[in-house]
C-alpha cells in the first residue's frame, strides 16, 4: 500500500494550486491541434481499412484476421472517444460531442452519453467505494466487505476472480452495448434519441454485413472473436490503473485523491500508443484536460513535485501493474474460500 507524509490541512489545499502554476507555466495544458488530427485520421483509416478488408476477402475464414484487426482498431476508436469526453481535442463542448457521439455510438457501438456520465463520476472519486462506479460490487469486487454474502454463481466468481479476469474481459465489449441500451431505457440521459439512432445503425450496419457477407457460422465466429478482443484489449487499458490500489474515504485532498488511487505503467511510445496515454493515469486525473502527448512531459514535473511534498508515487511495469490488480483480486475472494473450505 502507498503512503503519504501528511501534511497540514492548511497547506495540504494548497498543494495542487501550486502544481497547477508550475504546470502552467510550463505551457502542458495548451491543446494540440495537430497531434489529434493526425491521430483521429490515423485510426479512422485504421476503421476504414479494416472493414475494406472484410468486404474484399469475402466469405472466407481468413476474415477472422479482420475481426481481430478491428477489435484493435474499435479500440483506438474508444481511446479517441476518452479525449473527446475530456475536451482534450476541442476547445469548446459542442464538436467534442459531436465528435465523440460519432466514434462512441456509430464506431464503437457504445453510448457516448452514458459512458461520460460514468467516467465523470470516476474521475470525481476515483476508487471510494460507494461513489466510483468502476468499483461497484458486479460481476468483480473490489472490496472485501461487498464480497460477502454472495452465493451461488456469483460467490463462486468472487472466490476465483482473479483466475476469471481475462477471461471474463472477452465479455466487456457486450457489456458495455448492453448497458448502453439500459441507460437509453431509463432515459437519463441528454440526446436521447439521438444516441439511440445512432446505436440503431451501428447495429444494424455492423448485423447486416456479418450475415450478409459471411456464411452464418462464420458470421457468429467473426462477432465472437471481433468482440472478445475488443473486451480484453479495451479492459486492459483500463484495468492496470487504478485495481488494487488505495480506496480513499473521501476526505482526501484533490491532488492526494487522484495520485494516492493511481497507478502508472512504464513504457515508451509503443506503450504510449497502445494505452492511449492512460499510461500516465497519475497525471490524466490530475488533469483531465491535458492533450496526451503533454502527459508525458508533465510526468516528471508531477514525480518530482509529489516527492518534495512528501506523496507516494506509484509506478511499475505493464506486467507488474496485471499482478497486483490480480493479487488484490485473490485478496479480496480469500474470505469467501475459506469460510467455503470450513
Amino acid at each position: 500500500m502507498t503512503t503519504t507524509t501528511e501534511r497540514p490541512r492548511s497547506t495540504a489545499g494548497s498543494d495542487f494550486a501550486e502544481l497547477n502554476r508550475r504546470v502552467t507555466r510550463a505551457g502542458l495544458l495548451e491543446r494540440k491541434p495537430a497531434y489529434y488530427a493526425v491521430r483521429l485520421t490515423a485510426v479512422a483509416l485504421m476503421l476504414i481499412g479494416g472493414w475494406t478488408a472484410f468486404f474484399l476477402i469475402g466469405a472466407s475464414w481468413w476474415n477472422l484476421a479482420t475481426a481481430a484487426f478491428l477489435a484493435v482498431a474499435f479500440t483506438q476508436v474508444a481511446l479517441v472517444a476518452h479525449d473527446l469526453a475530456h475536451r482534450q481535442v476541442f476547445r469548446t463542448k459542442r464538436p467534442g460531442e459531436i465528435t465523440g457521439r460519432i466514434a462512441g455510438n456509430l464506431g464503437v457501438g457504445m453510448s457516448y452519453g452514458w459512458w461520460m456520465d460514468k467516467h465523470t463520476r470516476h474521475h470525481n472519486n476515483p476508487n471510494h467505494d460507494d461513489l466510483d462506479p468502476d468499483v461497484a460490487p458486479e460481476v468483480l469486487i473490489w472490496a472485501t466487505k461487498s464480497a460477502w454474502g454472495r452465493r451461488g454463481l456469483k460467490g463462486f466468481v468472487t472466490r476465483h476472480q482473479a483466475g476469471l479476469f481475462f477471461p471474463l474481459l472477452t465479455l466487456l465489449g457486450i457489456d458495455l452495448k448492453i448497458s448502453s441500451v439500459k441507460a437509453l431505457i431509463r432515459g437519463d440521459m441528454k440526446r436521447r434519441n439521438l444516441e439511440a439512432g445512432l446505436l440503431i445503425i451501428h447495429a444494424a450496419c455492423y448485423l447486416t454485413a456479418l450475415f450478409v457477407i459471411l456464411s452464418p457460422l462464420q458470421a457468429v465466429a467473426f462477432f465472437l472473436v471481433h468482440q472478445a478482443l475488443f473486451g480484453v484489449y479495451l479492459g486492459m487499458t483500463f484495468a492496470p490503473n487504478h485495481k488494487g490500489m488505495p480506496h480513499p474515504d473521501g476526505t482526501e485532498d484533490y491532488l492526494r485523491k487522484q495520485v494516492l488511487t493511481s497507478r502508472n505503467v512504464t513504457g515508451g511510445w509503443l506503450t504510449d500508443a497502445a494505452m492511449g496515454g492512460l499510461n500516465y493515469q497519475i497525471e490524466h486525473h490530475l488533469f483531465p484536460a491535458m492533450p496526451t502527448p503533454n502527459l508525458r512531459k508533465v510526468q516528471p514535473i508531477v514525480e518530482a513535485y509529489c516527492a518534495e511534498i512528501g506523496v507516494s508515487y506509484e509506478s511499475t511495469s505493464l506486467i507488474n501493474s496485471y499482478r497486483q490488480a490480480l493479487r488484490h483480486l485473490h485478496e479480496v475472494g480469500a474470505p469467501l474460500r475459506e469460510a467455503g473450505a470450513r
